[in-house]
């Protein structure tokens, strides 16, 4: 559907779109429309992680220098997920036709990279005519935000709502309107103003005070809502094509869609992910033993996490037992998820 009045049309059963070619036919879903993982020298640690993301929809941060892979790992990101279902192309092509952007038919998720220098209405959403931000354009899909860093503090902030609750809600004198904004966030960013600190080929030219300032562009409370956070170092080449290829995008995207699968029967919901699911919820079907909450409990302690984080483990921990068909959370998922969710190497000691 290309317009509103299409999709109205079309709910009302006054208008039937044109029917989808199948998938492979020539059409929606390409294989290589997308840089496939197999494309990417090195980097597997990073990769596996994104693969967690995807499998429970969850938010990443990745930090390091320039020329590290940063954003050839986020273009990549769209070709593991599973395709969209028909209800939630409807959902997409409506908050398109809403903002007068043009969406192609696809039955990938969309995938939204907006510059730096966009401005809070452009990313949220609003204006005089409230119309939908790139974060509704990113509804079931990726918001990319490259040098997150150089975006307006007060921009960023305004992200925390949505990464929650999964919608924006304009209020103007008139009127109030409420757009769905469930979306992953991929965001890249460097260690400081010139790049390179920490790097051990290049000289940092930047001082304590820079680099503090530059890290403290994120606040806090929205760094919370980030699930894992990769700290990234330059590849090294030589080492990584003696490894040989990695696995391709299409058998990653496969125990994706095997593991969001067995969510949504736990759950009895469709299209909900350990990244969105209650708290409740998550303990009414994974509750955690006597000694991983033991474990979770005395690191909390150690390392002044909040519950927020905590919670934020849990799930991670939730999806890795998924991708690998565990019906209950392991030991060894949760302390995967500490080590995801962690900016540096953290010990446990069982």
């Amino acid at each position: 559907m290309a317009s509103l009045k299409e999709t109205i049309g079309h709910l009302t059963g006054q208008w039937n779109p044109p029917a989808l070619k199948k998938a492979g036919a020539g059409t929606c879903y390409v294989e290589n429309r997308y840089l496939d993982f197999q494309q990417i020298v090195g980097q597997e640690d990073a990769k596996h992680a994104l693969e967690v993301a995807a499998a429970g929809e969850h938010h990443v941060l990745m930090t390091g220098p320039p020329g590290c892979g940063k954003s050839l790992l986020a273009e990549s990101f769209l070709s593991i997920l599973p395709p969209l279902t028909k209800e939630s192309q409807l959902e997409v092509l409506s908050l398109y036709s809403l903002s007068r952007n043009t969406y192609e038919r696809s039955l990938f998720p969309p995938f939204r990279n907006p510059h730096h220098s966009a401005s809070g209405i452009a990313i949220i959403g609003g204006g005089q005519f409230p119309r939908p931000g790139e974060i509704s354009l990113a509804h079931h899909g990726v918001l990319f935000l490259d040098e997150i860093g150089e975006f307006s503090k007060k921009t960023l902030d305004m992200l925390r709502q949505p990464l929650e609750s999964g919608f924006i809600t304009i209020s103007r004198t008139h009127a109030s309107i409420t757009y769905p904004a469930s979306f992953m966030l991929i965001a890249a960013m460097n260690p400081c103003p010139c790049g390179y600190a920490g790097s051990n080929t290049h000289y940092c030219t930047c001082s304590t005070k820079q680099v503090l300032s530059y890290q403290h562009r994120l606040s806090g409370p929205l760094r919370d809502r980030f699930d894992i956070n990769l700290s990234l170092r330059p590849v090294n080449f030589e080492a990584a094509i003696k490894l040989g290829e990695g696995e391709p995008s299409k058998v990653v995207r496969e125990r994706v869609k095997e593991a969001r699968e067995r969510q949504y029967f736990r759950y009895g919901k469709e299209i909900i992910c350990n990244g969105r699911v209650s708290y409740e919820l998550i303990m009414q079907t994974s509750p955690l033993s006597g000694t991983q909450q033991s474990l979770l409990q005395g690191l909390a302690i150690q390392q002044n996490w909040s519950n927020r984080t905590q919670i934020k483990i849990i799930r991670l921990a939730r999806t890795i037992a998924d991708l690998k068909g565990s019906l209950n959370i392991t030991d060894q998922s949760i302390q995967e998820a500490i080590q995801l969710w962690c900016l540096s190497p953290l010990v446990i000691n069982p």
